[in-house]
Protein backbone atom coordinates (compact mmCIF):
# COMPACT_ATOMS: atom_id res chain seq x y z
CA UNK A 1 0.00 0.00 0.00
CA UNK A 2 1.57 3.19 -0.87
CA UNK A 3 -1.02 5.94 -0.03
CA UNK A 4 0.48 7.19 2.82
CA UNK A 5 0.99 10.60 2.79
CA UNK A 6 2.32 13.93 4.96
CA UNK A 7 -0.98 15.81 6.09
CA UNK A 8 0.76 18.42 8.58
CA UNK A 9 4.52 18.73 8.42
CA UNK A 10 4.85 20.27 12.19
CA UNK A 11 8.35 18.48 13.04
CA UNK A 12 7.03 17.02 16.08
CA UNK A 13 9.77 15.57 18.67
CA UNK A 14 7.71 13.34 20.03
CA UNK A 15 4.45 13.16 18.19
CA UNK A 16 2.33 11.30 19.81
CA UNK A 17 -1.95 10.88 20.98
CA UNK A 18 -3.96 11.14 17.66
CA UNK A 19 -7.69 11.85 18.89
CA UNK A 20 -10.27 12.16 16.37
CA UNK A 21 -13.19 15.00 17.59
CA UNK A 22 -15.98 14.03 16.06
CA UNK A 23 -17.81 17.20 17.31
CA UNK A 24 -15.42 19.52 15.50
CA UNK A 25 -14.40 17.25 12.50
CA UNK A 26 -11.21 17.81 13.56
CA UNK A 27 -7.83 15.81 14.58
CA UNK A 28 -5.77 16.92 18.07
CA UNK A 29 -2.74 15.38 18.73
CA UNK A 30 0.20 16.50 20.72
CA UNK A 31 3.88 16.44 20.57
CA UNK A 32 4.98 15.61 24.37
CA UNK A 33 8.27 16.69 24.71
CA UNK A 34 8.08 20.23 22.60
CA UNK A 35 5.09 20.55 25.41
CA UNK A 36 2.23 21.35 22.13
CA UNK A 37 -1.32 19.95 21.39
CA UNK A 38 -1.92 20.31 17.74
CA UNK A 39 -5.58 20.38 15.70
CA UNK A 40 -5.87 19.48 12.01
CA UNK A 41 -9.07 20.69 10.58
CA UNK A 42 -11.83 19.92 8.29
CA UNK A 43 -9.93 22.09 5.31
CA UNK A 44 -6.10 20.88 6.85
CA UNK A 45 -5.68 24.07 8.33
CA UNK A 46 -3.22 23.59 11.51
CA UNK A 47 -3.61 24.96 14.64
CA UNK A 48 -1.45 24.81 17.41
CA UNK A 49 -1.02 25.66 21.13
CA UNK A 50 2.02 25.53 23.63
CA UNK A 51 1.25 23.64 26.75
CA UNK A 52 2.84 24.36 30.85
CA UNK A 53 3.91 20.63 31.13
CA UNK A 54 4.38 18.09 29.06
CA UNK A 55 1.01 16.00 27.59
CA UNK A 56 1.38 12.61 26.84
CA UNK A 57 -2.47 12.11 25.34
CA UNK A 58 -5.89 14.22 25.39
CA UNK A 59 -9.00 12.67 24.95
CA UNK A 60 -12.29 14.70 24.36
CA UNK A 61 -14.90 15.14 27.44
CA UNK A 62 -18.17 14.94 27.11
CA UNK A 63 -18.89 18.37 29.03
CA UNK A 64 -16.01 20.31 26.73
CA UNK A 65 -12.25 20.70 26.57
CA UNK A 66 -10.05 17.77 26.89
CA UNK A 67 -8.95 15.22 30.05
CA UNK A 68 -5.45 14.93 29.69
CA UNK A 69 -2.40 12.75 30.87
CA UNK A 70 0.51 14.90 31.45
CA UNK A 71 3.65 14.90 33.33
CA UNK A 72 1.92 16.17 36.22
CA UNK A 73 -0.61 14.34 36.39
CA UNK A 74 -4.21 13.62 35.10
CA UNK A 75 -5.89 16.77 33.61
CA UNK A 76 -8.66 18.75 32.62
CA UNK A 77 -7.16 21.05 29.37
CA UNK A 78 -9.12 23.63 27.23
CA UNK A 79 -6.57 24.89 24.88
CA UNK A 80 -8.45 27.66 23.18
CA UNK A 81 -9.61 28.53 26.86
CA UNK A 82 -5.75 28.46 27.94
CA UNK A 83 -7.49 26.02 30.70
CA UNK A 84 -4.78 23.51 32.17
CA UNK A 85 -5.66 22.27 35.28
CA UNK A 86 -4.43 19.28 37.42
CA UNK A 87 -7.19 17.21 39.09
CA UNK A 88 -5.32 14.08 39.82
CA UNK A 89 -2.12 13.45 41.23
CA UNK A 90 -1.83 9.17 41.76
CA UNK A 91 2.28 9.51 41.70
CA UNK A 92 3.50 12.25 43.16
CA UNK A 93 5.59 10.15 44.67
CA UNK A 94 7.29 8.83 41.87
CA UNK A 95 8.76 12.42 40.59
CA UNK A 96 10.62 10.37 37.61
CA UNK A 97 7.68 9.00 36.39
CA UNK A 98 4.76 11.13 33.71
CA UNK A 99 1.70 9.92 31.93
CA UNK A 100 2.41 8.33 28.46
CA UNK A 101 -0.50 6.78 26.53
CA UNK A 102 -3.96 7.33 27.11
CA UNK A 103 -7.75 6.04 25.43
CA UNK A 104 -11.29 6.36 26.21
CA UNK A 105 -12.86 3.31 26.20
CA UNK A 106 -16.69 1.99 24.78
CA UNK A 107 -17.86 3.30 28.27
CA UNK A 108 -16.77 6.69 28.21
CA UNK A 109 -13.74 5.91 30.70
CA UNK A 110 -10.45 7.37 30.31
CA UNK A 111 -7.68 4.89 30.83
CA UNK A 112 -3.97 5.80 30.58
CA UNK A 113 -0.25 4.86 31.66
CA UNK A 114 1.94 6.14 33.55
CA UNK A 115 6.26 5.03 32.82
CA UNK A 116 9.55 6.65 33.84
CA UNK A 117 10.62 9.52 31.91
CA UNK A 118 14.00 7.57 31.96
CA UNK A 119 12.51 4.38 30.31
CA UNK A 120 14.84 2.50 32.34
CA UNK A 121 13.00 1.43 35.73
CA UNK A 122 10.04 -0.59 35.02
CA UNK A 123 7.24 1.72 37.17
CA UNK A 124 4.83 2.70 35.13
CA UNK A 125 1.05 1.56 35.96
CA UNK A 126 -1.95 1.21 33.80
CA UNK A 127 -5.09 3.83 35.43
CA UNK A 128 -8.93 3.77 34.89
CA UNK A 129 -10.52 6.77 35.56
CA UNK A 130 -14.32 6.94 35.80
CA UNK A 131 -17.30 9.88 35.46
CA UNK A 132 -16.96 10.86 39.14
CA UNK A 133 -12.93 11.33 38.67
CA UNK A 134 -12.16 8.28 40.84
CA UNK A 135 -8.92 6.66 39.56
CA UNK A 136 -8.21 3.13 40.15
CA UNK A 137 -4.63 1.22 39.42
CA UNK A 138 -5.42 -1.93 36.96
CA UNK A 139 -1.77 -3.19 36.11
CA UNK A 140 1.23 -2.12 37.32
CA UNK A 141 5.12 -3.34 36.54
CA UNK A 142 5.57 -1.70 33.36
CA UNK A 143 8.56 0.15 31.64
CA UNK A 144 7.23 2.16 28.86
CA UNK A 145 3.03 1.82 28.97
CA UNK A 146 1.51 2.39 25.14
CA UNK A 147 -1.90 1.80 24.39
CA UNK A 148 -4.88 0.89 25.21
CA UNK A 149 -6.63 0.17 22.40
CA UNK A 150 -10.70 -1.47 22.90
CA UNK A 151 -12.41 -3.60 21.03
CA UNK A 152 -15.63 -2.65 18.83
CA UNK A 153 -17.27 -4.04 21.82
CA UNK A 154 -15.10 -2.95 24.66
CA UNK A 155 -14.74 -6.57 25.79
CA UNK A 156 -11.31 -7.01 24.97
CA UNK A 157 -8.50 -3.82 25.54
CA UNK A 158 -5.03 -4.15 24.51
CA UNK A 159 -1.62 -2.65 26.11
CA UNK A 160 1.82 -2.52 25.23
CA UNK A 161 5.16 -2.29 27.25
CA UNK A 162 7.01 -1.01 24.33
CA UNK A 163 10.31 -1.41 26.17
CA UNK A 164 9.81 -4.90 26.49
CA UNK A 165 8.63 -5.32 22.67
CA UNK A 166 5.39 -6.91 24.47
CA UNK A 167 1.65 -6.33 23.86
CA UNK A 168 -1.23 -7.78 26.53
CA UNK A 169 -4.53 -8.27 25.89
CA UNK A 170 -7.33 -8.12 28.87
CA UNK A 171 -10.85 -8.57 29.23
CA UNK A 172 -13.32 -5.97 30.30
CA UNK A 173 -16.43 -6.68 31.87
CA UNK A 174 -19.44 -3.53 31.61
CA UNK A 175 -18.07 -2.00 35.19
CA UNK A 176 -14.60 -1.26 33.60
CA UNK A 177 -12.75 -4.67 35.95
CA UNK A 178 -10.14 -6.77 34.26
CA UNK A 179 -9.29 -9.74 34.32
CA UNK A 180 -7.08 -12.69 32.24
CA UNK A 181 -4.32 -10.59 31.32
CA UNK A 182 -2.48 -12.53 28.60
CA UNK A 183 0.78 -12.14 26.06
CA UNK A 184 -1.41 -11.10 22.66
CA UNK A 185 1.82 -10.65 20.62
CA UNK A 186 5.74 -10.93 21.50
CA UNK A 187 8.62 -9.10 19.65
CA UNK A 188 11.68 -9.59 18.88
CA UNK A 189 14.79 -7.59 17.60
CA UNK A 190 14.65 -6.38 14.32
CA UNK A 191 11.10 -5.58 15.01
CA UNK A 192 10.61 -2.59 16.18
CA UNK A 193 9.01 -1.33 19.40
CA UNK A 194 5.00 -1.27 19.54
CA UNK A 195 3.84 2.14 20.13
CA UNK A 196 0.46 3.47 20.18
CA UNK A 197 -2.66 1.39 18.54
CA UNK A 198 -6.00 1.55 17.42
CA UNK A 199 -8.74 -1.04 16.38
CA UNK A 200 -10.50 -0.68 13.38
CA UNK A 201 -14.28 -1.93 12.47
CA UNK A 202 -13.13 -5.33 11.63
CA UNK A 203 -11.44 -5.85 15.50
CA UNK A 204 -8.25 -5.89 13.82
CA UNK A 205 -5.59 -4.26 15.68
CA UNK A 206 -3.30 -1.53 14.21
CA UNK A 207 -0.23 -1.32 15.79
CA UNK A 208 2.86 1.90 15.16
CA UNK A 209 6.24 0.87 15.64
CA UNK A 210 9.03 2.82 16.52
CA UNK A 211 12.04 2.40 15.26
CA UNK A 212 10.16 -0.32 12.64
CA UNK A 213 9.15 1.94 9.95
CA UNK A 214 5.90 0.97 10.10
CA UNK A 215 2.48 0.28 11.21
CA UNK A 216 1.43 -3.53 11.34
CA UNK A 217 -2.41 -4.86 11.38
CA UNK A 218 -3.13 -7.70 13.84
CA UNK A 219 -6.70 -10.13 13.50
CA UNK A 220 -7.97 -10.31 16.98
CA UNK A 221 -6.47 -13.89 17.05
CA UNK A 222 -3.20 -12.24 17.04
CA UNK A 223 -2.39 -13.25 12.75
CA UNK A 224 -0.33 -10.84 11.58
CA UNK A 225 -2.50 -9.55 8.35
CA UNK A 226 -0.34 -6.63 6.58
CA UNK A 227 2.59 -4.16 7.18
CA UNK A 228 2.13 0.06 6.03
CA UNK A 229 5.44 0.88 5.22
CA UNK A 230 5.98 4.25 6.72
CA UNK A 231 8.43 7.18 5.39
CA UNK A 232 9.81 7.49 8.93
CA UNK A 233 11.68 5.08 11.01
CA UNK A 234 9.54 6.50 14.70
CA UNK A 235 6.02 6.30 13.54
CA UNK A 236 4.39 6.55 17.20
CA UNK A 237 0.28 6.53 17.23
CA UNK A 238 -2.48 6.18 14.97
CA UNK A 239 -6.55 6.54 15.14
CA UNK A 240 -9.29 6.46 12.72
CA UNK A 241 -11.12 9.81 11.68
CA UNK A 242 -12.07 11.59 8.74
CA UNK A 243 -16.52 11.93 8.30
CA UNK A 244 -16.83 7.91 7.33
CA UNK A 245 -13.52 7.22 10.07
CA UNK A 246 -12.39 5.61 6.61
CA UNK A 247 -9.18 7.15 7.51
CA UNK A 248 -6.16 6.16 9.31
CA UNK A 249 -3.77 9.23 10.73
CA UNK A 250 -0.61 8.09 11.91
CA UNK A 251 1.86 10.83 14.64
CA UNK A 252 5.53 10.53 14.44
CA UNK A 253 8.70 11.83 16.13
CA UNK A 254 12.27 13.13 15.17
CA UNK A 255 13.29 12.75 19.14
CA UNK A 256 17.49 11.71 18.82
CA UNK A 257 17.50 12.05 15.15
CA UNK A 258 20.78 14.26 13.95
CA UNK A 259 21.11 16.33 11.13
CA UNK A 260 22.13 13.41 8.76
CA UNK A 261 19.19 11.25 10.09
CA UNK A 262 16.65 14.35 9.48
CA UNK A 263 18.50 14.45 5.62
CA UNK A 264 17.30 10.99 5.54
CA UNK A 265 13.36 11.51 7.05
CA UNK A 266 12.62 15.16 6.52
CA UNK A 267 9.29 14.81 7.50
CA UNK A 268 9.72 12.78 10.50
CA UNK A 269 7.94 14.32 13.32
CA UNK A 270 4.88 14.72 10.79
CA UNK A 271 1.39 13.60 10.59
CA UNK A 272 0.57 11.27 7.99
CA UNK A 273 -2.65 9.88 6.67
CA UNK A 274 -3.41 7.17 4.38
CA UNK A 275 -7.34 4.90 3.88
CA UNK A 276 -6.70 1.72 4.65
CA UNK A 277 -9.94 0.25 3.09
CA UNK A 278 -11.38 -0.64 5.82
CA UNK A 279 -12.78 1.82 8.96
CA UNK A 280 -12.95 2.83 12.37
CA UNK A 281 -15.27 3.01 15.53
CA UNK A 282 -16.15 5.94 16.52
CA UNK A 283 -14.71 7.02 19.99
CA UNK A 284 -16.95 8.38 22.69
CA UNK A 285 -15.85 11.53 24.61
CA UNK A 286 -14.78 10.69 28.55
CA UNK A 287 -18.10 11.41 30.38
CA UNK A 288 -16.28 12.76 33.12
Amino acid sequence: MTNVHCVADVGAVLGEGPVWVSREQALYWVDINGRKIFRLGDRGDVSEWATPFRVGSIAPRASGGFIAGTDQGIAVIDPEAERYDILIEPEKHLPENRFNDGKVDRRGRFWAGSMDDGERQPSGTLYCIDQGLEIAAIDADYKVTNGPAFSPTGNVMYESDSARQITYAFDVDANGTVSNRRTFLQFNAGDGYPDGMTVDADGCLWIAFWDGWCLRRYSSAGEWLETIKMPVQRPTSCTFGGPDMDRLYITSARRDFDEATLAMQPNAGALFMLTPGVGGVPDMPFAG
